[in-house]
């Protein structure tokens, strides 16, 4: 675990690989964007609450939560809950590509949230950094909408999703600095499914009668997406800042883009090459920048 602490950038790849699998997953759900979203959370829980009763610490640390902290975590499961409906939703309405790289100029509401409310400092070349990553994400979505059909909503819903989950960022980065990363995710996630679970039930739709594609997608999210994506995002927030944490996660719309050739079809245009290779720049640059900025 030293190791791994010495070199987070180990984390960030897997993450990034977790968080790319999401849309793919998505994809194959039969049910409403709300259902697939609690499936997703239950499982997550489900397999959380085995590590945390058996952790004698973690079960210390959740009793001596404070009412604040608490607090503070319900309203991340709030806003992580409203990102996974809104954009589970965008999936439904435009392709993987468009999808994935509207949502993740998160890093923009991310790094304003830091500055505004937060009183972090981004220096000019990390601002030009994430200026290239957002660059290279609009380039994707230009191309998948100017191929035609309707993608408003769509991006609409995808842009929605990007502020929801910056919020979550944002808020994690200050409860990390009190919890542990288990201690937080479980609290987390326990408020995402119970937000998730009322919405079903508010939405008029039910978790039962969606066939087996549901909760299979629902354990796959779980496991690779949340566990091994948004659970080790929120651990790096402890060692990287939240608007470079964010920026790595732009790699996703160029992986997911890349996995939905073989399994979707989906040929990628050259401009979206081109936007591809200029997200993944943009982000080597901020790595660079915010490694230089720690030595410094």
């Amino acid at each position: 675990m030293k190791f791994l602490e010495r070199h987070p950038m180990i984390m960030i790849a897997v993450g990034v690989i977790g968080i790319s699998l999401s849309a793919i997953f998505v994809k194959y759900s039969d049910a409403p964007s709300v259902v697939t979203a609690a499936y997703r959370m239950l499982w997550t829980i489900g397999l959380m609450i085995p590590m945390v009763l058996g952790n004698k610490e973690v079960k210390q640390e959740l009793k001596g939560t404070s009412i604040k902290t608490v607090a503070l975590c319900a309203v991340s499961g709030i806003f992580l809950a409203l990102h996974f409906t809104t954009w589970f939703e965008s999936l439904n309405q435009t392709s993987v590509a468009s999808s994935t790289a509207i949502v993740c100029t998160e890093v923009i509401w991310v790094a304003l949230g830091f500055s505004l409310f937060l009183k972090g400092k981004i220096t000019k070349a990390a601002v030009g950094s994430i200026a290239i990553t957002v660059v290279g994400s609009l380039l994707i979505a230009l191309s998948d909408y100017s191929a035609g059909g309707n993608h408003l909503i769509g991006d609409g819903l995808a842009l929605a999703a990007a502020i929801f989950t910056a919020v979550y960022t944002l808020i994690g980065n200050e409860v990390r600095k009190k919890l542990s990363t288990t201690s937080y995710t479980f609290i987390v996630y326990l408020f995402c499914g119970i937000v998730l679970c009322l919405a079903t039930w508010l939405t008029g739709n039910s978790l039962l009668g969606h066939g087996r594609s549901a909760v299979i997608v629902g354990f796959l999210l779980a496991v690779f997406s949340t566990l091994l994506g948004h659970t080790i995002f929120s651990w790096c927030l402890k060692f990287l800042s939240p608007s470079f944490v964010s920026a790595s996660k732009l790699c996703e719309p160029v992986v997911a883009a890349v996995i939905a050739i073989f399994l979707f079809g989906e040929i990628p245009a050259v401009l979206q090459v081109v936007g591809g290779l200029i997200t993944l720049g943009g982000v080597l640059v901020y790595s660079r920048v915010e490694t230089n900025g720690k030595n410094t």
